[in-house]
C-alpha cells in the first residue's frame, strides 16, 4: 500500500449517476459499486467524496457500510444548491443513510449556495461543536470565490478544481495563503472530465481549443517517461499544498490502474514545465460550462 493512497479522496457521483465526458459505460451497479469502496479501502482510500444530488450514491454507500460492519469510510457530503429545511435534521439524516455517526465534513456545493445559505453557519458551528460534523467546507470553481471564502474562519476546507491545465500557475498566491489561514484543501478534476484522454486530432471543440496545451502535457507525459493518467494524477498528488486529491471511477478496472502509478513521480523540472502552461481562457477549464 502507498502512503499516497491516504491523500486520495474516492468520488461517488458515477456510482449514483451516469457522469463526465468520457464516461461511455453510464452508471456503475451497485454490486460493482461495492467492489470499488472494498478495493478502496483495502488499498488505503479511507475518504469518500458524495452529495445528496449525487443520486442514490448515498444509500449505495450505507448499504455497503451495513453489509461490511468493520469498515467505515470518512464521509464527506454536500448540502444541495436548492437546500431547504432544517439543517440538523438534514444532517442526522444523511448520517443515517450513510450508516455513519459522523461526517468528515459538510460541504456548501458551490459558493453560490453557500452565499445564500450563510445564515446557516452558525448552526453548523453548533453541529461541529456537538460532534456530529468535523468541518464545514465549500466547494469553489473560481480564484474570486476561493479568496472571498479566506474571510470565513469557520470554512475548514476548500474543495477546488486543480489539474495539469488549471494548476499552480491559474491559482496566483491564494493556496499558499489558504494554508497560512489553517484551511484544509481537497482539489477534483485532476483528469479534467477525461479530456487529457481525448485524441488530439478529436473534433471536439473543447479539444481543439486547448490543442496547444494539450500537446505540450502530451510532449511533458513522454518527457516524464509517464502516461497521462500517471502525469495528471501524480501533479496533483505531488503539490504539498494540496492535502486531498478527489477523483471518480467507472470501474475497478480503473481503480487499480490509477493506484498502479501512485508510486511513479514527476521531476521537479516537470513540475515547473506544468506551472508554465497558461490557460488565458478560464471558461475552457470549467467542463459546466463546455457546450
Amino acid at each position: 500500500m502507498s502512503n499516497k493512497s491516504n491523500k486520495i479522496i474516492l468520488g461517488t457521483v458515477q456510482m449514483g449517476l451516469p457522469y463526465g465526458v468520457n464516461n461511455k459505460t453510464g452508471q456503475i451497479a451497485e454490486e460493482e459499486s461495492h467492489r470499488i469502496l472494498k478495493f478502496a479501502y483495502d488499498s488505503g482510500i479511507y475518504t469518500l467524496d458524495t452529495a445528496e444530488a449525487y443520486g442514490t450514491a448515498h444509500s449505495i454507500i450505507g448499504n455497503f457500510h451495513r453489509k461490511n460492519p468493520a469498515i467505515k469510510f470518512d464521509i464527506i457530503t454536500k448540502l444541495p444548491h436548492n437546500f431547504k429545511g432544517n439543517i440538523k435534521d438534514t444532517i442526522q439524516e444523511y448520517c443515517e443513510v450513510l450508516g455513519v455517526e459522523q461526517l468528515e465534513a459538510i460541504m456548501f456545493h458551490s459558493y453560490t449556495t453557500f452565499v445564500e445559505h450563510s445564515d446557516s453557519l452558525t448552526d453548523l458551528v453548533d453541529l461541529k461543536s456537538a460532534g456530529l460534523v468535523k468541518s464545514i467546507g465549500v466547494s469553489i470553481y473560481n480564484n474570486s470565490e476561493f479568496e472571498n471564502l479566506l474571510n470565513y474562519e469557520q470554512i475548514d476546507l476548500i474543495q477546488l478544481p486543480f489539474n495539469l491545465l488549471d494548476n499552480l500557475s491559474q491559482k496566483d498566491n491564494l493556496l499558499i495563503i489558504a494554508k497560512e489561514k489553517g484551511k484544509t484543501i481537497h482539489s477534483r478534476s485532476a483528469f479534467l472530465q477525461g479530456l487529457f484522454f481525448k485524441d488530439l486530432a478529436d473534433n471536439n471543440a473543447i479539444v481543439q481549443a486547448l490543442k496547444k496545451e494539450l500537446s505540450e502535457i502530451h510532449k511533458l507525459a513522454v518527457i516524464e517517461n509517464l502516461g497521462i493518467s500517471s502525469l495528471a494524477l501524480n501533479y496533483c498528488l505531488q503539490i504539498e499544498d494540496i492535502d486531498k486529491v478527489l477523483i471518480g471511477v467507472d470501474s475497478l478496472k480503473q481503480l487499480i490502474d490509477n493506484l498502479s502509478i501512485i508510486d511513479e513521480s514527476i521531476s521537479n523540472e516537470g513540475i515547473n514545465r506544468i506551472n508554465e502552461i497558461i490557460v488565458e481562457d478560464k471558461s475552457l477549464l470549467n467542463p459546466s460550462l463546455w457546450k
